[in-house]
């Protein structure tokens, strides 16, 4: 059996104020403010014999979950794969955690990957079973979606938010769905776009489907990494609507914010692209994944240059790095920032680098 301690976690969790009260849809005062964790592995990490021992209240072993919702956590983000070898983030295996985590009162995020495994801007894999040209690919897309939506439906699970991709900035669904931000000049940018924007229309016309087969609408979120690099973000979605999907097709915007991925990575940068796109696009706006690693090995040798240098690389470091993300979102001007939410807190998989 192994045993984690969540010191670091628990103080994670103590630098997030507590729950705010559930504010039912638009028009019934401010934005309800997510402050979430992706607890995907968890499931996984307790059948492997992982305990969490909360550190605030007489080193306990207690879930998880129940840890970091004493410290404020209100959301559980899930990410979903289509057909993954053991099951682990498959269909059944997320719909028992989302569950669990509603009936905690936790609202659900679920992030579609659109693969059998890890879904992110080094990697979109086309699912193996399925279609291999634009158009049947395009019809598997918008059943999946549909299907899937209606299945948690069915479970009696609620989705909060729906993420049509994970970390789209390369696309989805490689190769036909590939793209570059990169691509010189604005003309064959557009058209770089052309079977990504076809994929994306596809997949949102299953969330339409959902809804009109009983699904409640959930908000509907593109969500990119690289928060803090404007340029990417502008010419993005630039070429997304250049190739006819209109700005009504999404909801909100996604973002990943890590401090190991370049210098530049700042909360100055990130404010920045808060400003601009919330002055542009007046939507609502998310980090969607973040965090800061207590204890750099492994991959991370040597400890790569921070993008916020004033920060450790310890526990204090990691309630400050929060508390810092925490308050340069809810500053989004006219109220558009509403949400943070923190990448595996619990995590002890050996492949699972991230921030560790």
């Amino acid at each position: 059996m192994k045993l984690l301690s969540l010191l670091g976690l628990t103080a994670l969790a103590t630098a997030v104020p507590a729950p705010e009260p559930v504010i039912p849809g638009p028009g019934h005062g401010k934005p309800f403010f997510y402050k979430g964790h992706d607890l995907s592995s968890l499931k996984m990490l307790e059948e492997n014999q992982n305990i969490y021992i909360d550190t605030a209240r007489g080193n306990a072993t207690r879930p998880a979950d129940d840890i970091l919702a004493d410290g404020g956590m209100n959301a559980v983000r899930l990410r979903l794969w289509v057909n993954p070898p053991d099951g682990t983030y498959g269909l059944n295996y997320t719909i028992d955690l989302a569950k669990r985590f509603q009936a905690k009162g936790q609202r659900i995020f679920l992030d579609f990957h659109f693969a059998d495994s890890w879904a992110d801007p080094q990697k979109q894999p086309l699912p193996a079973a399925w279609p291999t040209q634009l158009e049947p690919l395009a019809g598997t897309l918008r059943n999946y979606v549909r299907e899937t939506l209606v299945a948690f439906k069915d479970a009696g699970v609620t989705l909060d938010i729906v993420s049509l991709g994970n970390e789209l900035r390369h696309g989805t669904l490689w190769p036909l769905g590939q793209v570059s931000v990169d691509v010189q000049p604005w003309s064959a940018l557009v058209k770089n776009f052309t079977n990504f924007a076809t994929l994306y229309k596809a997949a949102r016309a299953g969330v339409k489907d959902a809804t009109c087969a009983g699904v409640p609408k959930p908000e509907i979120m593109i969500h990119l990494d690289n928060g803090w690099n404007l340029t990417l973000q502008e010419r993005w979605y630039g070429a997304l609507v250049d190739n006819g999907v209109p700005v009504s097709a999404w909801d909100s915007f996604g973002f990943s914010f890590y401090p190991f991925y370049g210098t530049s990575a700042t909360f100055a940068n990130l404010k920045n692209t808060l400003k601009v796109l919330g002055e542009k696009y007046g939507k609502p706006m998310q980090v969607v994944e973040t965090d800061y690693p207590a204890i750099c090995n492994g991959q991370w040798n040597p400890i790569p240059e921070s993008s916020e240098p004033s920060i450790p690389y310890n526990v204090d470091g990691q309630v400050q790095w929060m508390k810092k993300l925490l308050k340069t979102v809810r500053e989004t001007p006219k109220g558009l920032g509403q949400g943070v939410w923190y990448w595996e807190p619990g995590d002890v998989v050996e492949q699972h680098e991230l921030g560790k």
